[in-house]
């Protein structure tokens, strides 16, 4: 879709740039991560060639090179499938097997823009208008131009590792109001051998989904009617066994509970500062002129707040732990919303401590040492992230600083290593964020550590001090899990739905070989039963589809019950995963899995899928300006 406005001979004014070869020998200079950057990069150019020889009207937006690949964002006038793919794979072989040079050249932020309004890319030059320079690059290679700030391998051979994985929807700016933009996702590696085991990792990825595994896991089902899952008693089973620990984990420190209404009117928000910071987010509700606003609850700190002031508090009392685990909602994007890691529904175990300064730092350590626990019980890898003050935030720039340090001694006091993050903290404090990784090499941000001292002052909280003055509190907002449903979620995908025997929804499955064994069955049910071990008889079908069943819906143990087991009061057992079939008393059975599951036993195998990249982290381009 060109728009030419003048006679100027564009085609003849590339041809008269000075356009340099990358450098072969500055490349090979180069470390095996940095070649890595330039390859992914300089494939996102070859997607984008591709899309462009084979839908000339496209427009093109950006192709950053990503931590396991690379994308490129089109807006087609056409619909884009998943028959359209191997097409675009084979244009980009063919550009790949001629071995075409990467130039680049350097031209002015006015040309430049003439150029592609030339060119009918008005994408691209919606991001030159912005940018800050009187000079921008263009990368070339065969007769594909782009406006790119590099850098690129030498030529196109250095691609041949490389893969489209998929494809989905992406907004300009992740903006929803503008026209929907094509995500065009790829990976690319600097030898075949590296790209056969990462589509290998892929496949496990695709394999593990827990929008796949839940449903047939019967843990939850998914309807376009509904704000989040649909959860089936199964799932329910899940949801209720990671309460208990959670319950356990802050009565094991003193938290008080409570529960608080999820309507509230706007004034509230406004009081806290979300009403200006977070309004977006909300669903409002009004009903009449004459009536006020109220809002769904997006999230437990402020009206938390009114609890701490229903009573006068003494310096006695702090630190004072309230604990809120209920349903939250926020109004999130369609383009964001994902199987449960991300809907507009879910429950925050949250956690608000109220405190004085000199007790920061200690309180911050227990919590620390909480998620230590935590981790260790679902064999979870992490890190920290410590969050300081960003652009738009609330309370003096001293304030912030003070609260930072007391962060950075806390995580140093703990003996964790830590990256900072500047300007990511919340609008009212800075934080430290647990960044969890599952045995896929995918990193989770669920638990948080904020530290507050804006939202005391905006409710105005006081206690009562040791000499009689009133003092203000500090206020720590606290979560383990984070959203409930998108650990979840993360635990289907990092167990891939085979999980610990004390999660289980279902621990063991009772098979009676035929009805004769039935009775025997039922005595082993209620044993079981009164230990209170979630227990289920299967007496239909065959026993080989019976015992296939439990494998695929990836049942901890199986019981096979035949004329053996009756006669001599004998389990045969079958452990999921394991190949071996052992028989054992029952008292035995039931005190080893009674141990197993109170201990919360991490009692299933977890394989690492990730050593491989483990030195591939953060290979990035995603930062660059254009």
């Amino acid at each position: 879709m060109k728009t030419q406005t003048t006679d100027f001979n564009w085609k003849q004014w590339l041809t008269q740039l000075h356009w340099v070869a990358v450098s072969e020998s500055e490349f090979q200079s180069l470390s095996s991560d940095e070649k890595l950057i330039r390859i992914r990069h300089s494939s996102a150019h070859l997607l984008a060639q591709a899309i462009q020889k084979l839908y000339p009207d496209v427009l093109l937006a950006t192709g950053p090179a990503t931590s396991n690949g690379f994308f490129y964002d089109f807006q087609f006038f056409s619909s884009f499938t998943t028959q359209d793919i191997d097409p675009v794979q084979s244009e980009m072989s063919r550009a790949i097997q001629e071995k075409q040079t990467f130039f680049w050249t350097s031209v002015p932020k006015e040309k430049a823009i003439q150029f592609f309004q030339f060119l009918g890319q008005k994408l691209k030059v919606e991001i030159i208008y912005k940018l800050n320079k009187n000079d921008l690059t263009l990368y070339r290679n065969g007769d594909f131009v782009d406006l790119c700030a590099g850098p690129h391998v030498p030529n196109t051979n250095w691609c041949q590792a490389t893969q489209i994985l998929s494809f989905s929807s992406a907004h300009w700016k992740k903006d929803e109001k503008i026209p929907s933009l094509t995500r065009i996702y790829g990976t690319a590696w600097q030898y075949p051998k590296e790209l056969k085991q990462y589509l290998q990792l892929v496949a496990e990825i695709k394999k593990r989904d827990h929008r796949d595994l839940g449903p047939k896991l019967d843990l939850f089902s998914f309807h376009p009617w509904a704000a989040s899952a649909l959860w089936h008693p199964k799932g329910l089973v899940l949801r209720e066994e990671l309460m208990k620990l959670w319950k356990k984990l802050i009565r094991s420190q003193q938290y008080v509970e409570i529960l608080n209404p999820l309507l509230y009117q706007k004034e509230l928000f406004q009081c806290s500062g979300h009403w200006e910071y977070f309004k977006e987010n909300m669903f409002i509700f009004s009903e009449e002129k004459t009536q006020p606003s109220f809002v769904l609850k997006p999230m437990n700190c402020p009206d938390t707040m009114l609890f701490y002031k229903t009573k006068t508090r003494s310096y006695r009392d702090l630190p004072f732990r309230v604990a809120e685990g209920q349903f939250l909602h926020r109004k999130e994007v369609t383009g964001a919303l994902h199987g449960i890691m991300r809907t507009r529904t879910f429950v925050q175990d949250d956690g608000h401590i109220f405190l004085t300064s000199e007790q920061i730092q200690e309180e911050v350590k227990l919590i620390l040492s909480q998620f230590e626990i935590f981790s260790s019980i679902f064999g979870l890898k992490y890190e920290a992230h410590l969050s300081t003050r960003p652009a738009k935030h609330l309370g003096a720039p001293e304030t912030w600083e003070i609260a930072e340090k007391a962060l950075q001694y806390a995580l140093q006091q703990s003996h964790l290593s830590f990256q900072v993050d500047s300007g990511e903290g919340a609008f009212y404090g800075p934080k430290i964020d647990i960044i969890i990784s599952d045995n896929l090499g995918r990193q989770w941000q669920c638990s948080t550590i904020q530290l507050d001292f804006q939202l005391p002052e905006r409710f105005d909280l006081h206690y009562s001090a040791e000499n009689g003055s009133l003092q203000r509190p500090i206020v720590i907002h606290r979560a383990i899990f984070g959203s409930l449903e998108r650990f979840i979620g993360i635990l289907i995908e990092h167990f891939g739905g085979a999980f610990p025997t004390w999660l289980s929804p279902v621990q063991v499955v009772l098979i009676p070989i035929h009805q004769g064994h039935l009775e025997y069955a039922k005595k082993i049910f209620y044993t079981l039963t009164e230990e209170e071990i979630r227990v289920e008889i299967w007496s239909k079908e065959s026993v080989s589809n019976r015992v296939r069943i439990t494998q695929n819906l990836k049942i901890p143990y199986t019981l096979v019950l035949g004329d053996q087991e009756q006669s001599s009061n004998i389990l045969t057992v079958r452990k999921y995963g394991s190949q071996d079939h052992g028989t054992i008393s029952v008292s035995e059975f039931v005190s080893e899995l009674k141990k197993n599951i109170q201990s919360r036993k991490l009692d299933v195998p977890i394989k690492n899928y990730v050593d491989h990249f483990s030195s591939k982290k953060n290979i990035s381009t995603e930062n660059l300006p254009y």
